[in-house]
């Protein structure tokens, strides 16, 4: 069934497959947040950065665009929602957690991961007929979870820089705006995060590490026009979209949070966002 399902997908253009992707993304937050509260959105920040770092090995190729383009952008950068709702209705220490979290989700990922390929495989004669299924899996895992030191560094440092820095512009923006336009400092905040975001992974990943590896780095222009902007007019139109789904987000407040926020105190109890960073 599941099978069909991808069969069926394959067969829509890759613009069709982008909405749907957005669509379900934003839709599954507010649902996440209404069962689970902040602990939603610290379980979706996991999987998003988890996730966006196994569909990057995916690339597809957009008709609106010359060159094919790496996945994992909408999920990613879907996680800014996350931690803007966190920022808004349960304040910046539960925003803060859910970053280290989602850092440490990844860390814990591929430690755990890298364990599990570092068990011999077996040879045909010790599968045997019953478990033959598994003989080509040890190369899938390390496709999909040997990362590359360098994209593995480059990522985890634009991911913290990046986060934090969401928090900290959001929280800037209130401070000017009291309780109104909450869509100023929502779109606000993603994309200037979104931008450094796409400056530090692909300067890393694609200049500054391969030239200390004494490889071919990338050419400026290469950086900026594919790597940097080609991407980021996504995470500009994923900061957009942000808007009406942060007001909805209010309204999917379990019950007891929304009293407090609307009480004027963080809605999340103490002991789901100490943090000491």
């Amino acid at each position: 069934m599941l099978a069909n399902l991808v069969t069926w997908m394959n067969g829509l253009p890759p613009e069709t497959m982008l909405v749907i992707e957005m669509a379900v993304c934003f839709t599954l937050i507010p649902i996440m947040l209404r069962l689970f509260g902040p602990a939603g959105m610290f379980v979706y920040i996991a999987i998003g950065i988890v996730g966006a770092n196994i569909q990057v090995l995916k690339a597809v190729k957009y008709s609106f665009f010359s060159d094919p383009t790496a996945l994992g952008t909408v999920l990613f950068a879907s996680s800014y929602l996350c931690t803007d709702v966190l920022t808004e209705y349960y304040g910046r220490a539960a925003a803060k957690r859910g970053i280290l979290l989602g850092f440490a989700a990844m860390l814990l990922m591929t430690t755990m991961m890298m364990m599990a390929m570092g068990y011999r495989p077996m040879t045909p004669a010790e599968a045997g007929d019953g478990m033959a299924w598994a003989l080509p899996n040890q190369e899938h895992l390390m496709a999909l979870f040997l990362p590359a030191p360098t994209l593995l560094a480059a990522s985890m440092t634009s991911y913290l820089i990046s986060q934090f820095n969401d928090v900290m512009v959001f929280q800037k923006i209130r401070k000017l705006t009291g309780t109104r336009h909450m869509w100023l400092r929502a779109a606000g905040s993603t994309a200037i995060s979104a931008l450094i975001d796409n400056i530090i992974f692909n300067s890393l990943a694609w200049v500054v590490f391969p030239w200390i590896l004494g490889q071919t780095p990338l050419t400026l222009p290469t950086l900026i026009f594919t790597y940097i902007i080609g991407t980021y007019w996504i995470r500009l139109a994923m900061a957009v979209i942000e808007v009406p789904y942060i007001y909805v987000a209010g309204w999917f407040l379990p019950p007891e949070d929304r009293a407090r926020y609307q009480a004027g105190q963080n809605a999340a109890p103490r002991h789901l966002v100490s943090v000491t960073v």
